[in-house]
């Protein structure tokens, strides 16, 4: 019982140093403003990841493609690993570092908005769509555990969660990932209040 009382505990934390640290709080407000921004302006957002974070990309696409609280139009928002044909032709007949990268430049345009999840922020694959992403002149937002990696140096916004702990990490990121949602969709459909 006590184990499961302490890994409760460890969420708990990383969620109280997230809430008590202003500047990435200010980071979760810039990433709402950037995606507003993109949808207003008929851009999409792309998700990638790997393993865990794979399946959160997936989760956080389908919130914005879907629904989150309220009944409205779609948005365009797709996770990059969901067609399962094209990751195995590309992994193997290339490499599994540029399956993200082909496809932000297949399908990637100016204004878009990229979101990498990588507890490390060292995955190649990801790290190679940034670069692309950059080129393109997309926006790039990544999703890292407390050093950032190497993704530090190459998002326009970093969302680093202060833990070394998978686990808690990718936790944290669903949580920041929710609120991102919520927060664009009531922006995005907000009715303008009258003069």
């Amino acid at each position: 019982m006590q184990k499961i009382k302490d890994i409760i505990q460890s969420s708990i934390s990383v969620k109280q140093q997230i809430l008590q640290n202003d500047t990435l709080l200010k980071t979760v407000q810039d990433c709402v403003t950037a995606i507003v921004a993109a949808f207003k302006n008929g851009n999409k957002v792309l998700f990638c990841g790997n393993g865990g974070s794979a399946a959160d990309a997936q989760h956080l696409a389908a919130e914005f493609s879907g629904r989150f609280y309220t009944d409205r139009d779609a948005l365009p928002a797709e996770a990059l690993h969901c067609n399962t044909s094209y990751i195995t032709a590309v992994a193997n007949d290339y490499s599994y570092d540029v399956i993200y990268s082909r496809l932000v430049k297949g399908i990637g345009n100016k204004g878009d908005v990229l979101v990498g999840l990588s507890t490390s922020g060292n995955s190649k694959n990801i790290i190679n769509a940034f670069d692309v992403a950059k080129e393109k002149g997309m926006i790039t937002i990544g999703f890292t555990g407390d050093t950032g990696g190497k993704m530090k140096t190459i998002s326009d916004l970093l969302l680093n969660v202060p833990s070394n702990d998978t686990p808690r990490i990718q936790e944290s990121h669903i949580m920041l990932g929710h609120i991102i949602c919520e927060l664009v969709e009531e922006q995005v459909f907000s009715t303008p209040s009258a003069p």
